[in-house]
């Protein structure tokens, strides 16, 4: 039986390798591609990458890799995984695997310094923090509009688009919900974050009037943006 492989990573038809569901469906099919299966697990709520707790649950007897996803600019929790890899004796796909655009075209020192001003501004919205000691290029802003899910954010994406400002909701569908990947799999925290998560359009060449106004509209909202009655 032949192998194929997935960056260094190597193995037979019928493995299985572990994936994030939320933004990992371009890992997925690079796994389908190549001949495995992928198993979804879920992600850690503040970084919205690979958990490796949940990544070690859904390790099987036929598991061979996992294939961490990095999101947004921010990097997985590599250390974590590598520990679990060994442990488990199974192979650590590099992120970078996965070519994503945005990473490398982004990660200049004003958009960084715009989103580390922006984590001290807004209110009503859960900024993305950054872990210690790991990188976040802020490849795209992506802010949680907490409640009791998506009609809030949805709601407040609205009421952002009145003001002239275009959010969009970066990971519309799980893998694990989509028709080609679908599979029922309990992952709490990913559909948290699809239901939750809205990436804010900034961008390295915003003024410092543009980036205050940003902050007015957005906080004049407060958090939750309640449906106007029938």
């Amino acid at each position: 039986m032949g192998t194929s492989r997935v960056g260094a990573a190597e193995f037979r038809a019928g493995d299985e390798v572990v994936v994030p569901s939320f933004g990992g469906e371009r890992a997925a099919e690079l796994v389908r591609g190549a001949g495995a299966e992928p198993v979804f697990a879920d992600i850690d709520a503040a970084s919205f990458c690979l958990d490796p707790t949940a990544a070690e649950a859904a390790i099987s007897s036929r598991t061979t890799a996992v294939f961490p996803v990095a999101l947004f600019g921010q990097s997985p929790d590599m250390a974590g995984l590598l520990q679990l890899a060994g442990r488990r004796g199974v192979q650590l796909i590099d992120p970078g695997v996965v070519d994503d655009a945005a990473v490398r075209m982004a990660g200049s020192a004003r958009r960084r310094q715009i989103a580390q001003y922006l984590n001290t501004r807004l209110t009503g919205v859960v900024t993305p923090p950054v872990r210690p000691g790991r990188a976040h290029l802020f490849t795209r802003y992506v802010v949680r509009v907490p409640g009791n899910g998506r009609p809030d954010r949805d709601a407040f994406r609205r009421a952002l688009r009145a003001r002239g400002i275009v959010a969009e909701v970066p990971v519309p569908t799980p893998a694990h919900r989509t028709a080609a990947f679908r599979q029922a799999r309990l992952l709490p925290e990913t559909e948290r974050a699809a239901a939750e998560s809205l990436a804010l359009p900034v961008h390295e060449g915003m003024t410092r009037r543009e980036v205050h106004r940003f902050v007015s509209a957005c906080n004049a909202l407060g958090g939750l943006v309640l449906e106007p009655a029938c």
